[in-house]
Order: structure tokens, then C-alpha cells, then sequence
């Protein structure tokens, strides 16, 4: 007997999640069929697939299939064309495939290019994985075989490479390969596909190794996982495989003071307590010292219920956004994708990740199917509500989500809890669209809170309120005439345009708009433009700010003097016609009178004989008043006298 020996079992040791669900789904038909068969043994162990059959489950190929019979696909998975051939078989096809199997064949499906896959040709899952390939596929076990494939088939430059591996696939091997892929294919789509589960007892059992005199690894011995943990182990320390605990009395443990235990993905818990009993029996080692595996197989037997609330491990998200969860027990546990998150903004991968730990209530049990339904947004929203309520006592700001718009207000999702923000509450006018709120974050207040019913009714504008109050005190503190700053224009009346000059609303008079002749403000600018305005009066007690939209450099009068004088000679457009003359445009914001007396060289009667509105005429700048900012043109200037000189006299008196 070994003496003063510790032992230690690692805590990975023993079914992986995929091969843990495939077991259980087999078992949970029995109940509820008889004609039950398995895709080739459903595990690599010999003694589960032993008590399968002895409950009439039998290990079948394909060729074997029968109509009627009840098929399960085991966590390896399959190729495509086996779904196809079992479906013309007539048989009922149970999907056991692991979740983390299933994205590498939805991977090899989807590019349409070279697929390379580290692992074994022959293992079942790898025969899977190339069986869900479009284009040519290769495997390879090393660095050096995948630099044979891809100078051999030229893949260097070749567009759409895709390189993955098996689940169990050794990682410090296939870190190497990546190496190689980056490098000799620089195009090349490179994803790490082996299970986490798998690399966690990898990186634990190599642990263990670097300590221990002796590594126990438990499993079958075509299991391939089981054969890398071996072989990652025995780099480091002697290393033996068994089956059973009966082996250990054939092996010499003479001189091991550290003694590791590890096991594959598909030994049974119970043959590695045998294990564990049996090596506690052969030295001293302590309790503390041993993994309690009792205990671990407790939990997979306890009772759940409706109501309950669980821890689970997520395992994966599939294409429909449904989430799979393991919460320690002999079921599979399931979350709808509209249990995850009242937030629609979220997609299942914005809440939950493969790997994460979270508190879940339960929906649904079915011992019969051995599935569990789980919601995560009903713990989200009890602990969201007592949020809620100390927000209220706290007159505190919550952000959140209109999730919908509904007759009298909206429905805001903060923490899993849907909070009615009434109408009046909910926009800044009455009179807004409250759809424009729809998907929004927004910021509100607790109004009312009913805790018998977990109900509550918020504020949104309570919130609005406050932050222009503090924007207002702001704005007048700092704000000053001739300032220059913008701001959004949030109505259109007419007689001008209100700007929104954060918590501040100004007017822009529609003379102050622009320095052009307009009919309406909504001619010049529209709800929801950003514009630059200038401060032309602050009244502090009424609240009131004046603006303006014109720019000094942009004074049409200020061009017109820089580019024109009297005496000269200019084209212009008949705008306007009056009894005593007619206003021409002479550039956009200036006009000029040309008074009846200089229309022609003759008597003129009416102005409209002469001119309409629209006719471009060649006129002369016979005076400039910059005081009155007026100014005289002259058509008859241009024109040889034919009249006599008294003309002008007349029109002098008739205006008397």
C-alpha cells in the first residue's frame, strides 16, 4: 500500500456539456419510446453503452436504420447526406449533436470556399464536419502536414480558406497550425473551434502534470479526447489510462507521493469515483484531498420547479437566438430568445455569451423530454423593480427603452421592467408624435410605484424639465448680446422661426432671417435644421431672446456699394410697379427706383404702358442716398431727348 500519498482529482474531469445532453436525451426517450437506437455508440464508453443495451437502446449504422424507429444522432454529429439518407429511411430523427459540433458544421457550410480541419480523417466528428463542406476539404493532424496541403495545393493566395479543427483537438497543437495558416495564408479565415470544456481539461490536467509523480486518465480507449489528455499529461509525468478502477491493481503506483486524476469528455461520473475510491483505498490520502464527486453527482439528480430560480452555465446561442444552459442537473435547459430581454435594441449575443454564469427562473419543466424552459428577464425584472422602487424613494434618474408606444403613453424597459410613462408625461409637447420615441433611450423620474402589482409609472418630461431649468440657468448666466452660437430650429410661425438654443428658445423675426425677400419663413429654413444665429437682445426676467440669422459681410447693401456707383451703367430686373414709377432689382436685396419721369425720353401716362414685372432693362445710377440707403435709376438717360425740356417740369406738377 502507497503511504503518505496525496491525490488529487481534477474539478474538469468527466462528461462535457455535449456529450452529457446527448446521454441524457437517449435515457429521457426511453421513457416515452421503445424502438430507440443510437448512431454508432452514443459515447466512447464501453459501460454506458453496455446499460443502453440492456435497456434495448442498440448501437446501429446507418445501413441498420428502420421506418419507425426512433434514430439519435449522438454528439459527434453527421454529415448532411446521413440527415438526408435517415429521413428516407422513414425514421424519427433525435438531433444530439453538441451545440459547439453544430457551429462548425454551420461554419463549413457557409464558406464556399477550401476547408482545412485539424483532427483525426477518421474520427466520427471530423467525418461529420467534412460531411457539411461545399467545396474541396481538407485534414491535417500537425504544422508541418497543413504546410504540405497548402504548397501542395497552392491555397497560399487562395480566396475563401477556411481553417478550424475538432472540438477536442490538442490546443497547443493547433496553436502551432495557426501560426503556419497566418502565415502562409494571409487570407485565410483562421477560428479556434475547439470546445472550451476541452481546453479547460487540457490546461487543468497539464496542471496537474507539471505536479505530479503519476497522472490517472480515465476514459474509453477509442475516445479521442481521452487519448489527448494522455498524451498532453505524459510530456510531463508517467501517465496510464484506464477504463475501469479493476485496472488499477494491475498498475505499480511503488514511489508516487502526488497522484492526478483526469478523464474524457465521456466517462461516466461514477467510474471516475470508483477510480478516485479505489486510489484512496491503495494510500492515506485525506478527504480534503479528493475531489467530492458524491456531491457532484447530488446536484445532477436534484428535483427543480416552477418558480424555481437556478444558476446556469451558457453553453451556446443558436440560429434562432434560443440559448442553451446547463444548470447542473440530469435536464437541458433552454432560453427563449423573448425571455432574454425586454430590450429590443439587444440581440442574444449582446446579453449573453458561451461561458457566462447567470441567474435564471424556471418556466417550464418536462422530465419526460429532460428539457427545462428558463428566463432570464423575469430575474432581470425582479431585480430591476427593486431598483425601481429605491429610485423613487431617492428621486433619482433612470435611463431606459421605449420598447412600445401604446393608447395613452409608452412603455419604457429599464432592468427588465416595463414602466408606463403616460402621454402627458412622456413627450415635451402635447401635441409631439410619441413614435418618434419608439426604441429610443431616454431618461425619466418614478412618479408612482405599486409593489403589490410591480407596477410603476414614470416621467420623462420631469427629467426634461429639470435639464432645461439647469440649461436655462446656464444659457442667461453666460449668454450675451452680439454672441454668435447654434442652435436647432424647433417651429416655424408667420412671422419668424423659434431656435432652440439648448434649454433656451429664440426668436428669429422673419425680417431677421435673411437679408433676401422671402413670402414665408418656412422658405428659408425647416423643423429640425442646425443654424447659426447671433444674440440681438436678452430679456433675463421674461425669458425672451431676439436673434438674427443675417451676417453683416453678407449686407446687400454693403456689396452693392462695393461694386456699383453713380453715373454707371447697369442691367436690372422690374420688380415691382407703382403709379409713380417702377422698382428694379439690381442684385438680390437691392432695388432701384425708376421714377416715371425717367422710364423714356416722352411723356409717360402709366407705367405699366411702358414696364411689367419680369422685363430686364438697361438703366443709369443717376443718385446713390447711403443715409436712406435709396437709390435712382434712369432709363431715359440712356436715351437721345426727343421731347421737350419741360417734360420733367410736368410730371414735377402733376405729382404737386
Amino acid at each position: 500500500m502507497l503511504t503518505n500519498c496525496k491525490i488529487f482529482v481534477a474539478k474538469t474531469a468527466g462528461f462535457c456539456f455535449g456529450v452529457d445532453n446527448a446521454v441524457k436525451i437517449v435515457y429521457n426517450k426511453l421513457n416515452s419510446r421503445h424502438n430507440v437506437a443510437t448512431l454508432g455508440p452514443i459515447i466512447h464508453n464501453r459501460s454506458v453503452v453496455a446499460d443502453l443495451e440492456t435497456k434495448g437502446v442498440k448501437a446501429i449504422d446507418i445501413n441498420e436504420a428502420k421506418e419507425g424507429q426512433t434514430v439519435v444522432i449522438r454528439s459527434h454529429g453527421v454529415g448532411r447526406a446521413v440527415y438526408d439518407e435517415l429521413a428516407a429511411r422513414g425514421v424519427e430523427i433525435v438531433d444530439a449533436t453538441c451545440p459547439f459540433v453544430s457551429r462548425i458544421h454551420k461554419l463549413a457550410t457557409e464558406n464556399k470556399g477550401t476547408v482545412l480541419v485539424a483532427g483525426d480523417p477518421v474520427h466520427p466528428e471530423v467525418e461529420g464536419i467534412l460531411g457539411h463542406c461545399t467545396g474541396k476539404a481538407y485534414t491535417f493532424k500537425t504544422a508541418d502536414e497543413l504546410e504540405q496541403i497548402i504548397r501542395g495545393y497552392s491555397l497560399a493566395d487562395e480566396e475563401n480558406v477556411l481553417v478550424l479543427s475538432q472540438t477536442t483537438f490538442n490546443k497547443e497543437v493547433f496553436a502551432g497550425c495557426k501560426e503556419t495558416a497566418a502565415r502562409l495564408m494571409p487570407k485565410a479565415k483562421i477560428i479556434d473551434t475547439i470546445c472550451n470544456a476541452t481546453a479547460e481539461r487540457q490546461s487543468e490536467a497539464r496542471g496537474l502534470a507539471k505536479k505530479a509523480d503519476v497522472m490517472i486518465i480515465v476514459g474509453g480507449r477509442h475516445s479521442s479526447n481521452t487519448l489527448k489528455l494522455r498524451d498532453v499529461c505524459s510530456q510531463y509525468c508517467k501517465t496510464v489510462l484506464v477504463e475501469t478502477a479493476a485496472e488499477l491493481e494491475e498498475r505499480d503506483f511503488e514511489g508516487a507521493k502526488f497522484i492526478g486524476i483526469s478523464a474524457g469528455a465521456s466517462t461516466p461520473a461514477y467510474i471516475i469515483k470508483e477510480v478516485q475510491q479505489t486510489m484512496s483505498e491503495m494510500t492515506k490520502a485525506t478527504e480534503e484531498e479528493v475531489f467530492n464527486f458524491e456531491e457532484e453527482l447530488e446536484k445532477t439528480l436534484k428535483k427543480i420547479h416552477r418558480g424555481q430560480r437556478v444558476e446556469g452555465y451558457i453553453i451556446g446561442i443558436d440560429n434562432n437566438g434560443e440559448v442553451k444552459v446547463d444548470i447542473g442537473t440530469k435536464h437541458t435547459g433552454y432560453i427563449p430568445a423573448n425571455e432574454l430581454t425586454d430590450d429590443p435594441t439587444q440581440k442574444p449575443e449582446d446579453v449573453v455569451k458561451p461561458g457566462d454564469t447567470v441567474e435564471l427562473v424556471v418556466l417550464t419543466t418536462s422530465d419526460t423530454d429532460g428539457i427545462v424552459t428558463l428566463s432570464k428577464k423575469k430575474v432581470d425584472a425582479q431585480k430591476g423593480f427593486e431598483k425601481i422602487v429605491e429610485a423613487k424613494e431617492n428621486d433619482a434618474v433612470l435611463s431606459g427603452v421605449v420598447t412600445n408606444v401604446i393608447k395613452g403613453g409608452v412603455l419604457v424597459s429599464s432592468g427588465g421592467v416595463k414602466v408606463f410613462v403616460p402621454a402627458s408625461q412622456a413627450a415635451a409637447r402635447r401635441d409631439d408624435d410619441l413614435n418618434t420615441l419608439l426604441k429610443k433611450t431616454v431618461d425619466f423620474k418614478i412618479l408612482e410605484v405599486n409593489e403589490a402589482k410591480g407596477r410603476a409609472v414614470g416621467s420623462i418630461r420631469a427629467v426634461a424639465r429639470e435639464q432645461r431649468a439647469a440649461a436655462q440657468a446656464t444659457f442667461f448666466e453666460n449668454a450675451e448680446v452680439g454672441q454668435t452660437i447654434t442652435g436647432e430650429v424647433k417651429s416655424i410661425t408667420d412671422y419668424g422661426a423659434f431656435v432652440d438654443l439648448g434649454g433656451v428658445d429664440g426668436l428669429v423675426r422673419r425680417a431677421d432671417l435673411t437679408w433676401k425677400r422671402i413670402k414665408h419663413p418656412s422658405d428659408v429654413v425647416k423643423v429640425g435644421d442646425k443654424v447659426e444665429v447671433t444674440i440681438q437682445n436678452i430679456d433675463k426676467e421674461t425669458g425672451k431672446v431676439s436673434l438674427t440669422m443675417k451676417k453683416e459681410s453678407e449686407n446687400p447693401w454693403n456689396v452693392f456699394k462695393a461694386n456699383y456707383e453713380e453715373g454707371q451703367t447697369i442691367s436690372a430686373k422690374i420688380v415691382s410697379i407703382t403709379s409713380f414709377g417702377a422698382f428694379a432689382q439690381i442684385i438680390d436685396g437691392v432695388d432701384g427706383l425708376i421714377h416715371i419721369s425717367q422710364i423714356a425720353n416722352k411723356r409717360v401716362n402709366s407705367v405699366g404702358d411702358i414696364l411689367k414685372v419680369g422685363d430686364e432693362v438697361e438703366a443709369k445710377i443717376i443718385e446713390i442716398n447711403d443715409e436712406q440707403k435709396r437709390i435712382s435709376l434712369s432709363i431715359r438717360a440712356l436715351l437721345p431727348e426727343e421731347e421737350d425740356e419741360g417734360a420733367e417740369e410736368e410730371y414735377i406738377s402733376d405729382e404737386e
